[in-house]
């Protein structure tokens, strides 16, 4: 009988070792799954930013002659993105391969629109969004969207109206000449291709974890087998190969199963947002190689960790049979996570000063985490001698006992809480702290909509802006505001300040630089944090160094108190900027209320002709987009996490007890009370759990700090919910524990003539 049949013998009529191969299974075909969804993280991606290239103004061809001009702007419609891109045509159409999902060019004063912008223009007025476009012709295919509820828009003018380039000729918008499409191939997404990776290993190591403790269910039977079979004068290689057979086969059709349970969690992570929306079912796609090769490496890691446990089977068979003496654990063990930790913490320090630092920071992360394996069973031993030592129950004592004889087999159970705990608890340190750094944006007041537009159309653009408000019944009006700078020769150096130019009114008014009313003053031309003398500076309407100057002469400066958020800047009155500044940049400023922000919105952006037009709100867009994706990944990863670690710890305390069948018969059979027994059980599955726990939440908050002072040097700011992944790894640690009772009535209900 070869190798392969023994082993179908040894599943077809040893129940227990069944049990164990289905276990296995499912955890093999939940690790499998998950790296297959990891993985196509970085495709999806890059699928979305394939269809999403016609819509960066950077990917477009500028080879050849020009055939059109093009712009690219985001617009926001009640805190939703919209992106729009003007184009004009301006050679042959027919030289144009123009994308998916894209049917044709709009011509002036007309429009594509993706589905979900198509349904926001048959709702809304068209004094507050319609009004921004031409008329719509046609939908844009979701092949030419980033994601299915995407707001785009696709508008066509006329050449003149897109005539000029440079970051100063600003008509409105100023187009590119461009020969074609994009046609290059996208990016994946940087940071969801890294937490892809981070995930791979948080969620993975569980998985794994749990195929383990699913193996040990039986190991002490197939230890005892295995010796016999060696004993009896099979060779290393026959019983190595049965073991193979055996472990291969569990873990081949959880691979499969994986495979085939893969689309079903394609599926779900298609309803997941991410950067704004959620995804097509056909993004999450892997190529066959790398599928094929996590099919392979997956299985292949399980059958090699079942045969290298046989080592001492295959050495010593009597020890198998009849029990060995157990090494203790040196103390040694304990210096690994200080070491880890020195070496990451060098890394970060010479991280900040160096641009290839990052892989010695993640090497360095990796050592930490892998420090745990080594020192999570001394602390095991250590809480096991702790109980012996203190003991005043039974239950304690056979708890202290079991913890000292097999530490690393205890500790199993808490390996993958631990690692969840850990990842958890860094997570949440960096995020608040992250959160503390958003903010910033132009210095003008919240409920303020602003457009950069050019000095030579800022007046008439006002005078439209202002007929188009009325109109619509909307009282405030809008305001140009030229930026000059203040720059006075200091040792050599040329410095500036960017002052804008306005009444202390308006800049009480439209500005969060902290200036009220009651600090304007009528003999005052210029306002600042603080008093200087004037006229030792110079005006110019540029920032560079070759920009005409006038002096500013001798002006009443006024102080007022600078706003925390913004960065300092001053105000001069109209009246006192000197004759002859030219300045280089206007904005047209208009206050807001939540019931005509869309209106004014629509009219400044009707006059711009496609200019963006921005507000604090949608300078920190991108912020709280960015955040909410961590936010909701951190959330998932650590529920996942959770429950695989649950999973592997219940495992593993059913194991402890299926691996000690005949001690805990025996000790049944003598009179020793079951509740004694699971006590026993919870304390050994538990406690050592709940001291890993807390020290691996300490460590992930420390290892959060150094990688929150590789980004910032800012303060940093610590959340009460760090303590969340400890309580969580507490409570899955207890859910675990709970198993063992069940387990030893199992035991008590089977004759001990089995053993």
């Amino acid at each position: 009988m070869n190798a392969f049949q023994l082993a179908l013998r040894v599943l077809r009529v040893d129940r227990r070792t069944r049990a164990s191969a289905i276990l296995t299974m499912v955890g093999v075909a939940v690790a499998t799954g998950l790296v297959l969804l990891l993985a196509a993280l970085p495709f999806a991606t890059q699928a979305r930013e394939q269809r999403a290239q016609w819509q960066e103004p950077y990917g477009y061809s500028d080879e050849g002659k020009s055939s059109m001009l093009v712009n690219s702007a985001k617009d926001y419609f009640d805190g939703k993105e919209i992106v729009r891109v003007d184009v004009a045509l301006t050679g042959s159409a027919s030289d144009l391969h123009l994308p998916a999902g894209i049917s044709k060019l709009p011509g002036p004063g007309e429009t594509l629109v993706s589905p979900e912008l198509g349904k926001l223009l048959n709702t809304v007025p068209g004094n507050q969004l319609g009004d921004r476009f031409g008329k719509p012709v046609d939908a844009l295919g979701e092949q030419a969207l980033r994601y299915p509820e995407q707001l785009v828009a696709l508008v066509g003018h006329s050449p003149q109206e897109l005539q000029g380039s440079g970051a100063h000729a600003l008509t409105g918008v100023a187009g590119t000449p461009v020969a074609d499409f994009p046609d290059g191939q996208a990016k994946p997404d940087g940071v969801l291709a890294l937490l892809a990776g981070v995930g791979i290993v948080v969620l993975l190591v569980p998985s794994l974890v749990l195929v383990a403790s699913s193996a040990r269910l039986t190991a002490a039977r197939r230890e005892q087998r295995l010796a016999a079979l060696r004993l009896a004068g099979a060779t290393p290689g026959q019983v190595t190969s049965m073991v193979a057979v055996e472990t291969g086969l569990s873990a081949g059709a959880g691979a499969l199963l994986g495979l085939l349970v893969s689309p079903v969690l394609h599926g779900l992570a298609t309803f997941i947002p991410w950067a704004g929306g959620t995804w097509l079912a056909a993004d999450f796609s892997l190529p066959v190689g790398l599928t094929v090769a996590i099919m392979v490496v997956i299985p292949a890691l399980v059958v090699l960790a079942g045969v290298l446990g046989l080592r001492r089977v295959l050495r010593t068979p009597l020890f198998a049979t009849g029990g060995h003496q157990v090494k203790p654990l040196r103390w040694w063990r304990l210096l690994a996570l200080p070491a880890a930790g020195l070496f990451f913490f060098t890394a970060i320090v010479t991280g900040r000063h160096s641009s290839g630092g990052g892989e010695m920071v993640l090497f360095g992360l990796f050592l930490v985490v892998a420090s745990a394996m080594v020192v999570g069973p001394w602390v095991t031993s250590a809480v096991g001698g702790t109980f012996v030592r203190i003991w005043r129950r039974p239950s304690t004592l056979l708890a202290g006992r079991r913890l000292r004889e097999d530490p690393k087999g205890a500790y199993r159970a808490s390996a993958g809480i631990v690692l969840a705990v850990f990842a958890g608890s860094m997570a949440l340190t960096l995020l608040p702290s992250f959160e503390s750094l958003s903010g910033g944006g132009r210095q003008y007041v919240d409920s303020a909509l602003y457009a950069d537009v050019s000095p030579e159309k800022a007046g008439a653009m006002v005078e439209q802006a202002n007929s188009k408000l009325a109109q619509d019944g909307v009282q405030e009006r809008a305001v140009a505001v030229p930026t000059v700078y203040l720059s006075k020769a200091s040792e050599g150096q040329h410095r500036i300040q960017r002052t804008y130019v306005m009444t202390c009114a308006d800049a009480a008014r439209l500005t969060r630089l902290g200036i009220s009313e009651k600090d304007c003053k009528p003999d005052v031309g210029l306002y600042a944090p603080y008093e200087f003398d004037t006229s030792q500076y110079v005006v110019e309407g540029d920032a560079g160094n070759d920009a005409v100057t006038k002096p500013l002469g001798s002006v009443p400066v006024g102080r007022y108190t600078l706003d925390q958020d913004v960065y300092a800047s001053y105000v001069i009155e109209p009246t006192s900027l000197p004759a002859g500044v030219q300045p280089m940049d206007v904005s047209i400023v208009v206050p807001t209320t939540d019931a005509d922000r869309e209106m004014v919105r629509t009219a400044l952006a009707s006059v711009s002709a496609g200019s963006e037009i921005g507000s604090r709100d949608q300078h920190l867009y991108d912020q709280q987009q960015t955040l909410g994706d961590l936010r909701r990944v951190t959330v998932i990863g650590l529920l996942a996490a959770g429950i695989l670690a649950g999973c592997s710890a219940a495992v593993a305390t059913a194991g402890a007890v299926m691996d000690r069948r005949r001690t805990f018969g025996a000790l049944i059979a003598a009179g020793t009370p079951v509740r004694v027994l699971a006590r026993a059980l919870r304390m050994e599955a538990a406690l050592p759990s709940l001291v890993a726990t807390i020290g691996a939440g300490v460590v992930g908050i420390l290892v959060g700090l150094g990688l929150f002072s590789l980004f910032s040097e800012g303060d940093i700011t610590l959340s009460p919910w760090v303590l969340a992944p400890v309580v969580l790894g507490v409570g899955v640690a207890l859910l675990g524990a709970s198993v063992c009772t069940p387990a030893l009535k199992r035991v008590q209900a089977e004759p001990l003539s089995d053993e």
